[in-house]
């Protein structure tokens, strides 16, 4: 028999000493808690050892607190879906490619296309602005402007020139989750991420960090006044280690908990609140009727799925618990399974419709509701016709990532507007 040369296995370790690493990588910079204080920022105005002369506020090593985050989670280069990150480089996305980040929350570069297209015979130019698709983070060094047309976020007073990554997560992690259930600033110490299905527990004498670092009760970003501090506590949820993802085969599943229209009133107080007759309520419970049409509905015309297959990721729901062994088990088990009373009082949430990023859609929405259809002869898109109703100036490529490259095979060649998942065959 052969023997192995040390230098060999030295490499050989090497390697698989890399290969675990990376695996962990997604969160080992934040861990749930605070990263390294020189991740983000640039010590004595020095960026790699060189003088720079070009730290941003607090030294950050951007000019601003998002282009700081997107130094890490925008990439160039990207081949597909990677990872943390959430944006595709501007000379990526030329006209008719898509973004190429599919985490649920969405990559933020679908602020960047703009789509027109002619309806009909008679309708005048049609518009989809890219500021319309997401959040309007600011980010002067990756292109990212405020929203023109929206001085303060939709039924609140959050300011748009201020929003940025801290408007919604907490750059320090201060935010923990304790063994009680509780969130808190301050006590135990956070020793992992809590976001993850393989995160562990909190103890009696350790807490991990709240869902994506969201900021919770109390929370102001940086040069804000206190009168914007945020009242909700951050929401439950758990994700699966691997989110950003292609769904051409199966949907990547979050379990979302409890609290996720509630942590958005923060900043959009009111909105969905049930007192405006013409706004859909959020959270409100699905109901017996709504949990049957939800399970049973594959597709427009077919009404034969059964629970245990029936999620949709382009329409999720709140679990209504805040049971976390319970969501791990909904993620590790049964990743397609559909709202059950057995594990809560599902709910309808903000995230059941719109994606907390961007989208391809108006209005950061999972799928097109400006149109009464998604779906037309088969195809998401009309390329190439003169008309196009339907696909609204997205060239096929476009429209299935915006659908997460969902095959168009997996729904009726002329499906409906997914709103249809819950309200399939309710009277009218």
């Amino acid at each position: 028999m052969k023997s192995t040369c040390p230098l060999t296995l030295l490499l050989i370790f090497a390697v698989l000493l890399t290969l675990a690493v990376g695996a962990k990588n997604v969160r080992a910079f934040h861990s749930g808690g605070a990263g390294e204080c020189d991740g983000c920022h640039s010590m004595h105005n020095y960026q790699e050892g060189i003088p720079t002369g070009q730290a941003g506020p607090s030294l950050l090593k951007g000019s601003d607190s998002s282009s700081t985050c997107l130094i890490c989670h925008q990439v160039p280069g990207d081949t597909g879906p990677a990872a943390y990150h959430i944006s595709t480089p501007d000379g990526e996305i030329p006209f008719g490619v898509p973004p190429k980040q599919l985490s649920p929350g969405g990559d933020f570069a679908w602020l960047k296309k703009t789509f027109t297209w002619y309806a009909d015979l008679v309708s005048p130019l049609a518009y989809s602005q890219g500021e319309r698709h997401g959040h309007n983070i600011v980010s002067l060094d990756f292109g990212y402007q405020p929203d023109s047309a929206k001085a303060t976020s939709p039924g609140g007073s959050y300011p748009s020139i201020y929003l940025s990554c801290i408007s919604c997560h907490d750059p320090h992690g201060k935010y923990r989750r304790n063994m009680d259930g509780s969130t808190s600033t301050s006590g135990s110490p956070i020793r992992d991420s809590g976001s993850y299905s393989s995160s562990p527990l909190p103890d009696s004498q350790t807490a991990v960090g709240v869902y994506r670092m969201l900021g919770g009760s109390g929370y102001t970003p940086g040069g804000l006044t206190s009168g914007l501090a945020f009242t909700y506590a951050p929401p439950v949820a758990v994700a699966p280690d691997n989110y950003n993802m292609s769904e051409a085969v199966s949907p990547t599943r979050v379990a979302y908990g409890s609290g996720m229209s509630e942590w958005c009133r923060n900043c959009h107080r009111n909105m969905h609140d049930g007192t405006n007759s013409i706004e859909h309520p959020s959270p409100e419970a699905l109901g017996t009727d709504i949990i049957n049409y939800y399970n049973s509905y594959i597709k427009t015309g077919d009404l034969t799925g059964t629970i245990p297959t029936a999620y949709s990721s382009l329409v999720p729901f709140e679990v209504g618990t805040s049971n976390y062994a319970l969501l791990n088990g909904i993620l590790t088990n049964t990743p397609a399974k559909g709202p059950d009373l057995a594990d809560g009082t599902p709910q309808v949430m903000c995230l059941s419709c719109h994606r907390p990023h961007a989208s391809g859609w108006d209005s950061i929405m999972r799928w097109n509701s400006k149109s009464s259809q998604i779906e037309f002869n088969g195809k998401y898109s009309q390329e190439g016709q003169i008309y196009q109703p339907y696909g609204q100036g997205r060239t096929e490529a476009e429209a299935l990532q915006a659908y997460y490259q969902m095959p168009a095979v997996k729904f009726d060649a002329n499906q409906q507007s997914l709103c249809t998942k819950c309200h399939s065959t309710i009277p009218h």
